[in-house]
């Protein structure tokens, strides 16, 4: 597995390089597949200078999910430690889901006969809630970060490629980017859907259907 370091604001001393392949080789023993690991340090300073943290961004590339793991700590090495348990962590789960799996299947099924989905909790988005993003009740907020402006509810937008894939899946790569939620498009339905975790093992979709027939019209007029 290839290993790349890139400072940005920030130098790479050698010491670092030879702790960063240290912790490569702990990371290839979960990823055997895993082909590039790319490890960004980025230093910021705030205030004045006054308080100073380095972050450590972890991307795993290979044949399979990407795989990504972040920390922040007054320390590069503290903030590498804390990134790699992170990445080992959601390697550790994903393959421990795989083999509970094989062991027990369970999670969704596809029903033909209905043509739903059981064993899952599916629910559409509400009428309300469009209603509100499209009418401006719940803002959208597009400008940069660091906007000062209060608002109680703020939503940032990001634009990706979509993606087709199972529900199966889109738990899987939600588990190897250490998120709590993973956007898709369902393969079975065509339907744009996010996967979210809930206790344990337990997971959730919302899937986006059809619009209630009222806001329909509303929209049409």
């Amino acid at each position: 597995m290839d290993t790349s370091i890139v400072g940005v604001g920030v130098g790479i001393t050698d010491r670092f390089r030879s702790v960063v392949e240290e912790k490569a080789a702990r990371i290839e023993l979960l990823a055997p597949r895993a082909q590039t690991l790319e490890v960004k340090v980025t230093h910021r300073a705030y205030h004045n200078g006054r308080v100073e943290d380095e972050t450590v961004e972890l991307t795993l590339t290979g044949k399979g999910p990407v795989v990504r793991a972040e920390a922040v700590d007054g320390d590069k090495f503290a903030a590498l430690d804390l990134a790699v348990d992170k990445m080992t962590e959601q390697l550790r789960r994903a393959k421990d889901k795989r083999v509970d799996a094989r062991n027990h299947p369970r999670g969704a099924k596809f029903e033909k006969g209905s043509g739903q989905l059981e064993g899952i909790d599916i629910r559409p988005a509400s009428a309300e809630v469009l209603h509100a993003v499209r009418t401006g009740e719940v803002p959208i907020v597009t400008g940069p970060e660091d906007e000062e402006a209060y608002t109680p509810v703020v939503i940032r937008t990001k634009n990706f490629d979509a993606e087709w894939m199972p529900v199966e899946e889109a738990v899987d790569r939600m588990e190897l980017v250490g998120h709590d939620f993973f956007l898709f498009i369902d393969a079975r339905t065509d339907h744009p859907s996010v996967v979210y975790r809930r206790k344990g093992w337990d997971y959730g979709v919302i899937s986006l259907t059809a619009l209630a027939p009222p806001l329909v019209e509303e929209l049409a007029s």
